[in-house]
């Protein structure tokens, strides 16, 4: 028998380190060739670290939340033969130095036994007298001046006196309930703190907005957008190519915009690089979607948008979104982005503040759709309104290039004819 040690490998994309974010095994586990050991972290993606032996594990090497090296012993396994870290059978042969006999301790004096405690007498338990909503309560100026003192508004403190009168006795037991009783019910205070790790995607996410709150000045407009052409082509669109094509949502014709925007103004479509102060701007139109995943927020990448038509960027953005949430998605397909679109859907609110996606230089934020009151010009008209909000780095873009940029998505998906003209 033998120690085979299985280390981190080389995930790829100049990845040095990842995270170990959960075991699948653990000690004195059976594990059979290609069994899934562990999931790590990278910059963007989980990733499971397979078996390459079959044998019992004996031991793992990290805690969850441990930043590991690639190289880094990973698990060790006992297999049959050799394996790569020596023969346990050679090991096994050298007997263990004997440990040293303790050594006797001197006898210690018998302790006096202690005495017992009184118990103390049960408070007895006085019924509490309901006092109706806004009636003084009532009670002595002693007990007045001492829930002066400590800071108790005695309407709240039930009374077990006669007429619902309130004690000192009432006092101390609304102290010692954490000062919350309501309807004559004493509901203990929760003082309990949990400790909750910030590890795997969560921290992944964490840096992200750290660095990105940090190094980018943010500049964010927000624009009211009147949506009732748009969702009547929508609607009219899906009803057409039922059961034949994806549905659209708003995101395809958002994506479509951009798409018409950034041609005039290529800078908005672009990546800063920070240290060498280089910003590259990008003729492929790579937007990143905002997406909600139960391990965090991911932002997969719909690549060369400007080539695919409505519905196939809404093809792959189910895709994506779907790989996304089930854990299935692989990092090159979350990297490369050069704008971003972020969504709440249906919890979308009036006004949001995006961040951006660093190392990208702007954000398209979309919001709650609802039927406002619209003025034109004779009376107030029912009309189907949204809000984008678009964050900007500040560095590389003015504020004058900015409200250019929003005024042309706002034209574009206020007049979505203009998104199949060419020209």
């Amino acid at each position: 028998m033998g120690i085979h040690a299985i280390r981190l490998p080389d995930i790829g994309e100049g990845i040095a380190e990842a995270e170990l974010t959960e075991w699948q095994v653990k000690p004195g586990d059976i594990v059979k060739e290609d069994d899934i050991l562990a999931v790590v972290m990278t910059d963007k993606a989980a990733v499971e670290v397979p078996s390459s032996v079959a044998g019992k594990v004996v031991e793992l090497g990290g805690e969850i939340g441990t930043l590991m090296a690639v190289g880094a012993v990973l698990i060790r396994i006992e297999v049959d033969g050799e394996g790569n870290e020596g023969d346990i059978a050679e090991d096994a042969a050298t007997p263990p130095a004997a440990a040293p006999a303790p050594k006797p301790e001197a006898p210690k004096p018998a302790a006096a036994p202690a005495p017992k405690p009184t118990p103390a007498p049960a408070p007895s338990a006085a019924p509490i007298v309901a006092r109706a909503q806004g009636t003084k309560p009532l009670a002595s100026p002693s007990v007045r001046g001492r829930a002066r003192d400590e800071g108790i508004d005695l309407r709240q403190v039930p009374g077990t006196g006669p007429a619902g009168r309130i004690s000192h006795e009432d006092l101390d037991r609304w102290i010692a309930s954490g000062g919350i009783q309501q309807g004559g019910v004493t509901r203990a205070a929760n003082t309990g703190i949990e400790e909750v790790r910030v590890i795997g995607m969560r921290r992944k996410i964490a840096e992200k907005m750290q660095i990105s709150k940090r190094q980018i000045p943010h500049i964010t407009i927000v624009e009211e957008v009147e949506m009732e052409a748009l969702e009547s082509l929508r609607a009219a669109l899906n009803a057409k190519h039922k059961g034949d094509r994806p549905k659209l949502t708003i995101l395809p014709f958002l994506m479509r915009a951009i798409v018409e925007a950034v041609r005039e103004q290529p800078e908005l479509n672009a990546r800063y690089d920070d240290e060498a102060g280089v910003i590259h701007r990008h003729g492929g139109v790579h937007v990143g979607i905002a997406t909600q995943t139960p391990n965090g927020l991911n932002v997969p990448v719909i690549r060369h948008a400007e080539a695919g038509s409505l519905w196939d960027n809404a093809t792959e953005l189910g895709r994506l979104a779907d790989a996304a949430r089930d854990g299935s998605i692989k990092i090159d397909e979350l990297q490369g982005g050069t704008i971003t679109i972020t969504s709440l859907g249906p919890l979308g609110a009036l006004a949001t503040t995006p961040i951006i996606n660093h190392p990208e230089v702007a954000i398209v934020g979309v919001n709650k759709m609802q039927i406002r009151p619209v003025w034109d010009g004779q009376q107030f008209q029912p009309r189907k309104m949204m809000n984008i909000s678009c964050s900007f780095d500040h560095r590389v873009i003015d504020g004058w290039d900015a409200a250019v940029f929003v005024q042309k998505l706002k034209t574009l998906l206020e007049t979505p004819a203009m998104l199949f003209v060419e020209g």
